[in-house]
């Protein structure tokens, strides 16, 4: 596949006069470079917002339908991120060697909490929750620019050579469908975001980073969350859609692996997820295991040798032993949080440690082993925070479980009275649990380390953990870039302090209501 050459090129606000794509940059293509058909699109580079390491040498080639506009034709597979793991054109030991990773979530699909500023600036009646009320309420062309400087700015090569220094080795890279396309009445900014997740993966090779592929939306919205574009009604599986958005998730995963299923990506793509988080404590169990069946057959199929990995669904991992057996190559998915359930957000300092340590480290070593549970199990999602506070977290403008605001609508949902440890006597108030690292105890942030210390532990008695998320804006405690700068993190993920071999000490000096 020839893809022309290179042209590195700084920020550029498109439609000028210039004749090259990037200010600053090369000159090797001009405007009568670009087919009339194209001007205009996706694939006319003068209308990205910049262009640095794309190559916008025009091509219209595709590859399952999926456009390589963007890429170079030569990649080289020699880089480790450290010492601890092998270079990406050697093997992984997965079961052996653990995965230390971290997710680039907010990116490719936003969430209100990671990057707040796209949505606080609207008025709670416009019902701006989410990318598709944000998009809908841009329109076209504003969205089209604002996602597209999102896009831009939020990850950039300083994002993937930072997380390699901190020790990691797995990128998790969440991205949305309509990356691949939209369907009519959809207002989501289309197919920009492809462009972007090809660089990263690029990105994520200069460094030696393997990539964790997170399709974590499907057509119709597999939970109803924001997370998944739209938050309301789940229209997968369920609904009047529910099946023909089921066949354009299958259709989507169709193309994904027909593109990812090239030789360029069978080093650095090593993990190929099929759907991030489907509620299945609201769908019917049978047809999400028929459609993962048939979503993993099509992978294969295509020529992904990448592990594959499904979600547990919330079903909980003892739930999944004996379960989608005989598929070679397939992975379970757990996201461990204490803090969306009103029982564990509860608990107390001391508590949350042990239980990361006794209940989810024994959950892990259980699900790992056939004799006792699924199999292959990784922990796709956790974080350090032990509230539910951080803005936007529980959707936006709804409150949280910790002080009694959580105000959903719905009387399974919502939660009016504390929720913080033995209520806390009025006193469990957000207002402090948000506040400034700066003003973090000496024994906060021992307790915060120690508590993200023995997530790590636990979830390496399995294959390893993602942490969410690389940034954010504001909330440190879902950041492990802010979290290690206010030393509340290890500076390298394999040098750490705590594995549950030691007792818990009582952290009686910190107030359990923060």
């Amino acid at each position: 596949m020839i893809l022309g050459v290179l042209v590195v090129g700084k920020k550029h606000s498109g439609g000028g006069t210039s004749s090259s794509p990037s200010k600053g940059g090369l000159n090797s293509i001009s405007k009568s470079d670009i087919p009339s058909s194209a001007k205009g699109s996706v694939l006319d580079p003068f209308t990205w917002y910049e262009t640095t390491d794309f190559n916008v040498t025009y091509t219209d080639a595709t590859v399952g339908g999926l456009s390589v506009m963007g890429l170079n034709s030569t990649w080289d597979d020699s880089k480790r991120p450290n010492d601890k793991v092998p270079p990406l054109n050697q093997k992984f030991g997965y079961g052996v060697t653990p995965i230390r990773g971290v997710n680039i979530g907010g990116w490719l699909v936003l969430e209100p909490f990671i990057t707040p500023s796209l949505f606080n600036s609207y008025d709670p009646k416009l019902g701006v929750v989410d990318e598709y009320t944000l998009s809908q309420r841009l329109g076209p062309t504003d969205a089209a620019k604002t996602l597209e400087k999102h896009y831009a700015t939020f990850v950039t090569e300083q994002t993937f050579s930072d997380i390699a220094t901190a020790g990691l080795d797995h990128v998790r890279i969440p991205y949305p469908y309509w990356a691949v396309t939209t369907y009519p009445g959809d207002p989501y900014v289309a197919k920009i975001s492809w462009r972007y997740l090809l660089r990263g993966i690029e990105w994520a090779r200069k460094y030696g980073i393997r990539v964790n592929l997170d399709l974590h939306s499907v057509p119709g919205s597999q939970n109803g969350w924001s997370h998944s574009g739209r938050q309301g009604s789940i229209g997968w599986i369920n609904g009047t859609d529910g099946q023909l958005n089921v066949q354009r998730s299958l259709d989507i995963h169709d193309q994904l692996s027909q593109f990812f299923g090239q030789p360029r990506y069978k080093n650095i793509i090593t993990i190929y997820g099929l759907l991030n988080e489907p509620k299945m404590i609201a769908l019917p169990t049978e047809p999400v295991l028929e459609w993962t069946k048939n979503a993993f057959n099509t992978v294969r199929k295509n020529g992904v040798q990448a592990y594959v990995v499904f979600a547990d669904g919330f079903l909980g991992l003892p739930n999944w032993q004996g379960k989608l057996q005989g598929l070679d190559g397939l992975v379970l998915d757990v996201h461990q949080y204490v803090i969306f359930n009103v029982d564990q957000i509860a608990y107390t300092h001391q508590n949350k440690i042990q239980f990361a340590c006794s209940g989810w480290g024994v959950q892990m070593a259980q699900s790992v082993n056939v004799a006792t549970g699924f199999g292959p199990t990784l922990c796709g999602e956790w974080s350090q925070a032990d509230t539910d506070c951080t803005q936007y977290l529980n959707n936006v403008n709804v409150g949280a479980r910790w002080d009694g605001t959580l105000n959903t609508g719905d009387p399974n949902t919502q939660v009016l009275a504390p929720a913080c440890p033995k209520g806390g006597g009025g006193t469990c108030k957000c207002s402090d649990a948000n506040a400034d690292p700066s003003k973090y105890s000496s024994d906060y942030k021992q307790w915060l380390r120690m508590f993200a210390e023995a997530q790590m532990a636990s979830f390496e008695r399995a294959w390893g953990w993602f942490y969410w998320t690389w940034d954010t804006e504001a909330a440190t405690q879902w950041s492990w870039k802010k979290g290690m700068a206010a030393g509340i993190l290890p500076s390298r993920a394999y040098q750490r302090d705590f594995n549950c071999s030691s007792m818990v000490p009582d952290f009686a000096r910190l107030p359990e209501t923060y």
